[in-house]
């Protein structure tokens, strides 16, 4: 191994999660109202009280569709030009019915843009409440039996030949979100694997995701867990954290509740906090470690049911994203997955805005030091 291998066997690739809901499908017209995309939300929130960064603006008013194709070159030329390793796009499959499938489809058929990629299923039901719950179900999450996985796994083979698909010693990356849902997970990922096999892949890597939703503690199913930023980071906060957060949020809602009005949302956490624990917290064997940009879902809820990043400081991102880069950087650590991407509507994401330009890639651009396709 020369010292240029070396280095790319030491320096963690940057992946970031991609939403696909950025083009139409009949069910979000059916659901949400005609011609529903993730920009409907989007477009409608409305800053709340002084500060609130809302509503969010993509850079020239590019509301893209992301069936367009000079759109999936452009994200990939924007992403390997700061610095990322690659997309890592979330994938809806229920019982063999697929949402939101196109954009991967067209990646695969016209093996473009040349960037490298993975999937995360993300297998929870989809409601009104955006948050995985099980009020007023419009898709509920099935699992089904051996004829299911293994059409599951089959409409995933074609994305796992792509010679872009990132790969960990010739097993193919996916993720799951919620991989303690699925009770029947042993069995289905011993039919993946046996597949895999026999289809010339040397396994499957398949990563658990820890989210909201907390450790699916079966980890010998699994060959590594990625934490999910801010998530991750909220559900192993230290005491005086809790503390801290929990006298200042109810000093904060007691102002909205008698003024009308609050220095931040009623439910926030403190950015440069989040980021000193993610970049200094120790980090476990088997982990890929997480980041994320900033955090405001308030264009998908109720402001008092939203959670909105105060102090969120471009400055905190780059030393935090600096530390944890190096955290994983002296662990050998393949993988860093970033949230993300383009998550408009959560407040979380790369692409530039009219606000900030493409600061957070920049950011990242000088953290990592070259692009990732050099």
């Amino acid at each position: 191994m020369d010292l240029d291998d070396l280095d790319l066997v030491t320096k963690p690739q940057l992946l970031a999660f991609l939403l696909p809901q950025f083009h139409r499908i009949p069910e979000n017209d059916h659901w949400w109202g005609e011609g529903f995309t993730e920009w409907t939300n989007v477009r409608k929130a409305r800053s709340s009280f002084r500060g609130h960064r809302q509503p969010r603006v993509p850079l020239d008013g590019r509301y893209y569709d992301l069936l367009d194709s000079d759109t999936q070159d452009w994200q990939a030329e924007l992403a390997k030009a700061h610095g990322l390793g690659g997309f890592c796009y979330y994938h809806y499959w229920f019982a063999g019915r697929q949402l939101l499938e196109r954009p991967v489809d067209s990646i695969l058929r016209r093996r473009a843009p040349d960037f490298p990629f993975c999937l995360a299923w993300a297998n929870e039901p989809w409601t009104r409440t955006w948050d995985g719950g099980d009020r007023d179900v419009l898709m509920p999450q099935a699992y089904g039996g051996k004829g299911d996985w293994e059409a599951h796994f089959r409409y995933l083979e074609k994305a796992f030949r792509d010679p872009r698909y990132i790969q960990v010693d010739g097993c193919p990356v996916v993720l799951i979100y919620r991989s303690a849902s699925i009770a029947e997970c042993e069995d289905m990922l011993d039919c993946w694997r046996n597949l895999a096999v026999q289809s010339g892949f040397a396994g499957l890597h398949v990563v658990s995701m820890l989210t909201v939703f907390g450790r699916d503690v079966r980890s010998h199913l699994f060959d590594a867990y990625t934490e999910f930023e801010p998530f991750y980071t909220l559900a192993h906060l230290p005491v005086h954290l809790r503390i801290h957060e929990k006298l200042a949020n109810g000093a904060n809602r007691l102002c909205w509740k008698y003024l009308g009005r609050g220095p931040y949302a009623p439910r926030s956490r403190d950015y440069r906090s989040m980021w000193r624990e993610i970049a200094n917290r120790p980090l476990p064997s088997g982990h890929y470690p997480g980041a994320f940009v900033d955090w405001d879902n308030s264009p998908r809820r109720r402001l008092d049911t939203s959670l909105v990043m105060r102090n969120v400081d471009l400055a905190a991102f780059r030393t935090g994203l600096s530390g944890l880069y190096e955290k994983a950087r002296r662990a050998e650590t393949r993988f860093i997955f970033i949230n993300a991407w383009n998550e408009w509507a959560e407040g979380t994401y790369l692409e530039p805005d009219e606000d900030l330009g493409t600061a957070y890639l920049d950011a990242i651009k000088s953290v990592v030091g070259r692009t990732g396709g050099e």
